[in-house]
């Protein structure tokens, strides 16, 4: 029997049954709509065989979406209620046992998966969208590739290229593991309840071939944090405070590294920062 999508009634008969109501704590907007869930899928190019994590499927529509593509779901919600419930709504859609596993747990503290998945594919909160995928991405690495829907500021900020109004930390630490790219918008209707925000798709592919250490990336993202805190001051004040106390030695190593003192966070690719944070660790 093919796998069988949820309509827009079945999704607040489901809520009503489990007492959910979506809530703006947790970023909740459950997608109603099977072509748009369909078009995440298409976009994220889903195949069969493949192994796909879902960070908070919900009330499982976008999860139905992708185990009809033939992929095999490992699904990370937060909430038990949805967490317990997953497995029937699965199954009664005609989802073969063993094709969907279930992780109860919070997206951020999550260290392991079944199934080594390969893909990330998910509708993510917005209040918890960055910090979810930059976890993910640190720690999975066998994760090469995905889609994410997300707030459009959000997506517009991971996928910013140097130089652009809106690059910033979100936009340099993204790029310290692959290509970004905004692969989509998403019309607010498809949505219960309806969000006073936009929606975008994004989609990323891992580089391949890691661009450091662990230890450089640590380094490398603390120096992206502190040139964006203050984001209006040339890099040698803005860093100053990271890179030996003194407006003098940080202009010192930012000269080493190749990079004008006078420059704002905002022009320096991801190699800038690395170079950075490698001269200033000696």
């Amino acid at each position: 029997m093919p796998v069988q999508l949820l309509g827009a009634g079945e999704i607040r008969a489901l809520a009503a049954e489990l007492d959910v109501t979506p809530t703006k704590k947790l970023g909740q907007n459950f997608v109603v709509d099977a072509n748009t869930v369909r078009k995440i899928v298409h976009v994220a190019d889903v195949s069969a065989g493949e192994s796909v994590v879902e960070i908070g499927p919900g009330l499982g529509s976008l999860t139905l979406a992708i185990l009809e593509a033939g992929a095999r779901v490992t699904a990370v919600e937060i909430d038990r209620r949805l967490a317990e419930r997953l497995p029937a709504t699965a199954s009664a859609h005609g989802v073969t046992a063993g094709e969907l596993d279930v992780v109860h747990a919070d997206a951020l503290r999550v260290t392991e998966l079944p199934g080594d998945p390969t893909v990330l594919v998910a509708n993510l909160p917005y209040n918890v969208s960055v910090p979810v995928l930059l976890h993910f991405l640190e720690t999975f690495p066998h994760l090469q590739r995905g889609v994410v829907m997300v707030q459009a500021e959000v997506g517009e900020r991971l996928a910013a290229p140097p130089g652009s109004k809106v690059y910033g930390a979100p936009s340099a630490k993204a790029a310290w593991y692959g290509r970004w790219r905004l692969a989509g918008t998403v019309s607010r209707q498809v949505f219960w309840p309806v969000p006073n925000v936009d929606s975008v798709l994004v989609s990323f592919v891992r580089d391949d071939a890691p661009r450091g250490t662990e230890e450089e990336r640590v380094r490398t993202f603390a120096v992206v944090d502190a040139a964006f805190r203050q984001r209006r001051k040339m890099l040698r004040q803005a860093l100053a405070e990271t890179l030996g106390g003194t407006s003098a030695s940080a202009s010192a190593i930012l000269e080493h590294a190749g990079v004008v003192a006078t420059a704002r966070g905002e022009e320096l690719a991801i190699g800038d920062f690395q170079r950075i944070a490698a001269v200033a660790a000696g």
